[in-house]
């Protein structure tokens, strides 16, 4: 239990930190995510400059998603977390999963169909640059706003709502109220792709989005602590 706890307490910080990385890559190299907003033809221009690097990141992001998998496992069937509500600790387990399947497999379009859109938009001449932008879009909406976004972060606010109900259960008040915050304001910012999908703007909810997964990384990062205080208590003891 005292190796699992470490492991599982590093695994959380190590989570709140990874994921950040490539993101705030994303934003350097690549203006993400403001450039999901303007036209399609600067989106592929920009990436084709991109290279290489800016591929590799996107695939570091998607891994990162993924390893949401047997994280979100491994903190909701606790011991702990299965004597308090089994059906809650197992319901977080599943949501939190596929969550991570689901906002990878958004995120991977950016590594295995994007890059050849982005080649022949910069190759082509002006039918096949109409028809990249045409598929870029489509995939953005489908894979990128559906998939990725909406579906993959209301599984992640139900996740973030389970295992913060688990908690909240077990006196954690402090990670407890962090969790229901950070979903509740997830849950918020998923409103933007329907926002657009009205033809209404959704910067505001972009926004919460933003808030949401600053408070899902300090979160993460209460959530290691703890148990890397609990250990260390137990050490003591």
């Amino acid at each position: 239990m005292t190796d699992r706890s470490l492991i599982l307490g590093l695994s959380a910080i190590a989570m709140a930190i990874g994921f950040n990385l490539p993101y705030a890559n994303l934003v350097a190299i690549y203006d993400y995510p403001d450039i999901l907003r303007r036209p399609a033809a600067e989106a592929l221009s920009r990436f084709a400059d991109g290279g290489a690097p800016l591929i590799l990141t996107w695939h570091a992001f998607a891994w990162a998603a993924l390893l949401l998998v047997p994280l979100s496992i491994a903190l909701a069937l606790t011991p702990a977390n299965r004597s308090t509500s089994d059906r809650l600790a197992l319901f977080a387990a599943i949501t939190g999963a596929l969550s991570g399947v689901a906002q990878a497999i958004g995120l991977w379009r950016w590594v295995f169909v994007i890059p050849g859109l982005a080649q022949r938009h910069a190759t082509g001449d002006a039918t096949a640059k109409a028809a990249a932008e045409g598929v870029f879009d489509i995939l953005n909406t489908w894979g990128g706003v559906a998939i990725g976004e909406h579906l993959g972060q209301w599984l992640l606010v139900f996740f973030v709502l389970a295992l913060s109900a688990l908690q909240w259960r077990q006196a954690k008040r402090l990670t407890g109220g962090i969790g229901f915050a950070t979903a509740i304001t997830i849950g918020i910012g998923t409103a933007e792709g329907l926002a657009i999908a009205l033809g209404r703007n959704g910067d505001l909810f972009s926004l919460f989005t933003i808030a949401g997964f600053l408070g899902l990384s300090l979160w993460l990062i209460l959530i290691g602590l703890h148990l890397l205080g609990a250990l260390r208590h137990r050490a003591a003891a």
